[in-house]
């Protein structure tokens, strides 16, 4: 079955509709439960962001995420060194051009400050980390707890 297909069903399950006839399905169904519907809610979610991972993994070059090869990895420095734009050089390897620059940082042939792209091959980047902030009542509880030991 495609995921499409079954959003459509959840959905039309979620609306109190069959998806085969499009009747109304009858109130004493156990589709009308409120722990059912949340279920059904959820798998519904979980389909919709495994489309949309999929829809922005289909848009991403061929070779992201995979191993640089040591042939890889001579070719990419040999156009670097041959003047080649970085962008081209992305293209010509399917990678992105973080990666690229990312590569050609961790061989020593550029410096962090010549990227164009954030962050390093070691994946920390230039951002400043968020402050934490004490969520709900959770924290506050357990900190009650530990001065009242």
């Amino acid at each position: 079955m495609q995921q499409s297909r079954a959003r459509q069903i959840l959905q039309s399950l979620i609306q109190g509709v069959d998806p085969v006839t499009g009747a109304e399905l009858p109130r004493e169904t156990v589709l009308q439960h409120a722990d059912v519907l949340r279920a059904l809610l959820a798998g519904l979610s979980a389909l919709e962001l495994t489309a949309a991972r999929a829809q922005r993994r289909s848009q991403l070059p061929d070779n992201v995420g995979q191993a640089w090869t040591n042939e890889e990895e001579t070719k990419l420095v040999g156009a670097f060194k041959g003047g080649e734009e970085p962008e081209v050089i992305a293209r010509k390897h399917g990678r992105t051009l973080r990666a690229i620059e990312a590569r050609l940082e961790k061989l020593g042939l550029i410096t962090a400050e010549e990227r164009t792209t954030r962050g390093g091959f070691s994946g920390v980047s230039d951002l400043q980390p968020r402050p934490r902030v004490a969520r709900g009542g959770i924290l506050r509880r357990k900190r009650a707890q530990r001065r009242s030991r």
